[in-house]
């Protein structure tokens, strides 16, 4: 997923609109993390790419990652490169014909994801991505679980999260070498489902199976429901599976949220939230989990260029719980027992966002479920 930093085209079509509303403040700022060789050789700017090499559009690519050498401090992509004939690892005897080897132990650990997964506005300093600190500051960290951890273990299949095995991968990492006892994986995996118009089935399931490896859900049924009186339900949302918040990330874009269905023993619907209306918006009856920014007006943004404060943030930290409460009427001419559905729901985008950015009704941000759980109210 790496390779596709630069070629996201939701991120190309957000980044051309942000440099084109900022005069080009944000080119290389956005590009230190989407297209770092093409800032190291000064390709950047012009935003529209016409001077980047091609080996600037592969992205966050093999040679970049084995020749980071250092940061100088944690976030905006602040790397330090050592490009040359000395690629970067974390194994301390690895020897290849093709190039000279060296040991890194920033390579083991999750400073080296920080150095771009953590992310603050350029001219405000506000942050706007915290995943390195999140993790930081959970308890994955505690027992010295690193990024490297969880999102190199994936294979299809096997979605490696905080609550999947995280299997060894012994192997040999090339030709000539020895058997090692375990191998990292490269899918690079995480909730980025919005370029399902470019990339490769494989990736966009391994997206799908880690999200659906992340959270639980827990419902707490009314003990005596009372038909023409309100009655309430509680459900219980577990960040079970990941490091950091859920979700993560430029969140002001990214939506998780929960759609809960009640239905009566006929299949008559008595209460319904978080459905989508005609025009892929969530209902307005629905919490929405994400960071919540404002413009200098101190209207809500999605822009991260025009963000100047956060109004809200209601994600859910690693291992801990968020409840809602949803109340309803039992008719009395329903018939018990009632049905209880509850689905977690994610998307990279919203769908305003993305019709503003590819035109309306051009793509549709797929819509993941990540976790059911279903009961009876009797």
């Amino acid at each position: 997923m790496l390779s596709k930093s630069y070629e996201d085209e939701l991120f190309r079509r957000l980044y051309l609109l942000g440099s084109e509303e900022t005069d080009g403040l944000i080119d290389e700022f956005c590009m230190r993390c989407h297209a770092p060789i093409g800032v190291y050789l000064k390709e950047i700017p012009p935003a529209d790419g016409s001077k980047l090499s091609d080996i600037a559009k592969r992205g966050i690519s093999c040679d970049f990652c084995h020749t980071v050498s250092g940061y100088k401090k944690i976030g905006n992509g602040n790397f330090e490169l050592s490009p040359g004939m000395i690629k970067r690892g974390p194994f301390e005897d690895s020897n290849s014909p093709g190039h000279k080897t060296a040991y890194s132990e920033l390579h083991t650990k999750s400073e080296f994801c920080g150095i771009c997964h953590n992310l603050y506005h350029p001219t405000n300093n506000i942050p706007l991505e915290l995943t390195y600190t999140e993790w930081k500051e959970s308890p994955y960290a505690e027992e010295g679980i690193p990024c490297q951890d969880c999102h190199m273990r994936q294979n299809p299949g096997i979605p490696a999260t905080g609550i999947t095995k995280r299997p060894d991968y012994p192997g040999i990492a090339g030709a000539g070498g020895g058997k090692r006892p375990h191998l990292y994986t490269h899918y690079f995996v995480g909730a980025n489902t919005i370029p399902q118009i470019q990339i490769d089935e494989t990736y966009r399931q391994l997206a799908i199976e880690r999200l659906r490896a992340a959270a639980t859900l827990e419902i707490i049924r009314p003990t005596n429901p009372t038909p023409d009186t309100e009655n309430t339900i509680k459900i219980n949302i577990t960040n079970a599976g990941a490091g950091h918040y859920l979700p993560t990330g430029l969140t002001e874009l990214r939506q998780m949220w929960l759609y809960v269905k009640i239905t009566d023993s006929s299949g008559k619907t008595i209460y319904e939230s978080g459905a989508l209306d005609n025009e892929e918006n969530i209902d307005k009856t629905s919490t929405i989990y994400q960071s919540i920014f404002a413009d200098k007006n101190g209207n809500p943004t999605e822009k991260v260029w025009k963000i100047e404060s956060l109004i809200s943030d209601n994600r859910i930290p690693p291992k801990k719980s968020a409840t809602e409460e949803h109340s309803f009427n039992i008719p009395a001419t329903a018939t018990l027992p009632l049905n209880v559905e509850t689905v977690l729901k994610y998307r990279s985008a919203p769908q305003h966002l993305v019709d503003e950015l590819f035109g309306k009704g051009k793509v549709t941000p797929l819509v993941v479920d990540m976790v059911t759980e279903k009961s009876q109210i009797k």
